[in-house]
């Protein structure tokens, strides 16, 4: 039992939240033993049922596990776990922060016209009965979508990418299920994964995506269900191959039963084409989001599949969000309809592909052989995650620590290049180089 942490409370629910946000904290880590219940009561000082239903509460959800004489304890993998993100070391001030992974705001479309347009036409409120998928809007994405060759029948919204993936998994799996993601992959997936009680397994991949042997070795471990990121994988930039979607179909053709989930979330942005593994299963679906082309505030992606697993995300978000407000399906669709936004965002992916490319030049002018075919960051491995981090902090840069994305893939540092500019790519490349290759400290004099 961690000695620093202090619980609190004086009814069943407070001790519960107490311990829980410990959990989440991780200052109660895995395989922690809790106090006895007679002892904690006394500690707080509460009769020991109501500790006793404090731990059957915490049991029933998942985060705890009675281990007979040895107590109570923090369950392996938890369906609460603290964010990985939250673990990105703050920059230092005034250094050049290249951590988070999103998209340059000054390439984002200005959403002020847009959103003018639709004050002055709001029309009639929306009420409960009449909410749902605009049929024009659904009917803009199945186009946008078929030109990509993904099979678009059945379509529903959600709230992004993850809130999908989110309703996917928690329509199809139950806790301690297995779910094959690639690794390294994103880490706001892992926490998902850890969150819903599920065991991640993880899938080796190169540029052109998840290794085929990967996948098999995930599935023949028990997955039910894969989760595949289609271009500007994060943090690698893979981006899946033809030659690699068509030995992915071949592998899946065998595995009706799992639930197959393509992640689109560049969408217009990624300069590769696409390569959808959308139908190789029964159970399938494929999300596009459009917040990294149109702005991370737009909360919205389309999900497509197969009927039953379409229906099953529909019907879980009727009983619990509704629906994706039609107020800001209007405005994605008024800047999907919109020229000049196209432009906008073709140039944007332009650019991005310049200032990724170019920082893969200047690292190899150093020798040193990254990662970044797609998307807008860069995977540079490297020995030692915290030396070369530590290293780039004294040279005023600020990176993303691999040990985020990673289960059990090897070290690197994620670089995003949104912001950069021409003119910051040599300095940057000098700085890891030299933090990758330290020199080393001077020997004694003879």
């Amino acid at each position: 039992m961690s000695a620093r942490y202090q619980f609190t409370g004086s009814t069943a629910v407070a001790i519960s939240a107490s311990i829980e946000s410990g959990i989440r904290t991780d200052a109660l880590p895995p395989g922690t033993t809790l106090p006895p219940v007679r002892a904690l009561a006394t500690e707080l000082g509460v009769s020991p049922a109501t500790v006793a239903r404090a731990y059957q509460e915490l049991r029933q959800r998942g985060l705890l596990a009675t281990a007979g004489r040895h107590g109570t304890r923090v369950r392996p993998r938890p369906p609460v776990a603290a964010r990985r993100s939250a673990l990105r070391p703050p920059p230092l001030p005034g250094a050049r922060d290249l951590s988070r992974g999103e998209p340059d705001p000054l390439l984002l479309p200005p959403l002020g016209p847009h959103l003018a347009a639709l004050a002055a036409d709001a029309g009639a409120p929306v009420g409960y009965s009449h909410a749902g998928v605009l049929p024009e809007l659904a009917e803009a994405a199945r186009a946008r979508l078929a030109a990509d060759g993904v099979p678009a029948g059945e379509l529903t919204l959600t709230g992004g990418a993850l809130d999908g993936i989110e309703r996917l998994l928690g329509a199809h799996l139950r806790p301690g299920d297995a779910v094959a993601v690639e690794d390294p992959g994103w880490a706001n997936l892992l926490d998902l994964v850890a969150a819903l009680g599920l065991r991640p397994i993880g899938v080796p991949l190169d540029d052109e995506g998840p290794l085929v042997a990967g996948v098999a070795s995930a599935l023949a471990a028990g997955a039910r269900a894969l989760v595949v990121t289609s271009r500007a994988q994060n943090p690698t930039g893979a981006a899946v191959s033809a030659a690699r979607a068509e030995e992915l179909r071949n592998l899946l053709a065998d595995r009706p039963d799992l639930l197959l989930i393509e992640d689109d979330h560049a969408a217009e942005l990624a300069g590769v084409p696409l390569h959808p593994l959308a139908g190789a299963t029964r159970s399938w679906a494929f999300l596009r989001s459009v917040s990294k082309p149109f702005g991370p505030d737009l909360r919205l992606a389309v999900l497509v599949g197969d009927e039953t697993t379409v229906a099953r995300v529909a019907g879980r978000t009727r009983v619990g969000a509704g629906w994706v407000s039609t107020v800001l399906q209007r405005l994605v669709l008024a800047l999907w309809r919109d020229p000049a936004v196209a432009e906008l965002v073709r140039r944007a992916g332009e650019s991005y592909d310049r200032r990724r490319e170019g920082l893969l030049a200047a690292l190899a002018e150093h020798g040193l052989t990254a990662h970044g075919r797609s998307g807008i960051n860069v995977w540079l491995p490297v020995a030692d995650e915290t030396s070369a981090l530590t290293a780039l902090r004294d040279a005023g840069w600020a990176v993303a620590p691999g040990a985020l994305y990673r289960i059990a893939a090897a070290p690197a540092l994620r670089v995003t290049i949104s912001s950069l500019t021409s003119t910051d790519l040599p300095d940057l490349a000098a700085a890891l180089a030299g933090a990758t290759r330290p020199t080393p400290p001077p020997g004694f004099a003879a």
